[in-house]
């Protein structure tokens, strides 16, 4: 288990216990729900609706989730999952927050965590990706020391979408 101390948000005055952990199998749900969250939000909205038919018939995000569980970590707040992170060597594969606890520190916390792990496995470089259309990604990820270093098309959505490759030098563990 990795505990956090509880997060002051300035917004809302709230107050809570952040956790960081491994994910559980009795978590995959709520996995699934905090990815289609996401989706819905984020993803959706730009998508054509061929391509958001398509990406919801195929249910992606349950083989996602099915395929790589044991490799997530989630930020729980007092308890529940809220937000999610995978990686895989130096390379990030999702790091998501529920949209109700976005702007709460909580994906900045996985992302220290994701890099701290990444770079205690002797990687001097973290890589994630995101796309051009998501300009809220791309500033987090850019006020967290990333830059944006290749762009090429998005093949994923089929949806004519930009991806942005980004990297980060990380210190010695």
């Amino acid at each position: 288990m990795y505990p956090v101390p509880g997060i002051l948000s300035a917004m809302t005055k709230l107050t809570f216990q952040l956790e960081i952990r491994p994910v559980l199998p009795a978590d995959a749900q709520a996995v699934e729900d905090i990815l289609t969250d996401t989706y819905l939000g984020t993803w959706k909205p730009q998508l054509t609706a061929a391509a958001a038919a398509a990406f919801e018939r195929q249910g992606k995000t349950r083989s996602y989730v099915e395929a790589r569980l044991q490799a997530f970590r989630v930020a729980c707040v007092d308890g529940v999952p809220a937000a999610m992170v995978d990686w895989e060597n130096n390379f990030i594969w999702a790091l998501h927050v529920g949209r109700t606890w976005q702007r709460m520190g909580l994906g900045g916390a996985l992302l220290a965590h994701a890099e701290g792990e990444i770079a205690r496995a002797g990687h001097r470089e973290a890589r994630l990706e995101t796309d051009t259309f998501n300009v809220q990604s791309r500033a987090f990820y850019r006020r967290h020391g990333y830059a944006e270093i290749d762009f090429y098309p998005d093949e994923s959505w089929d949806s004519g979408f930009t991806t942005v490759l980004l990297s980060k030098a990380l210190p010695p563990a």
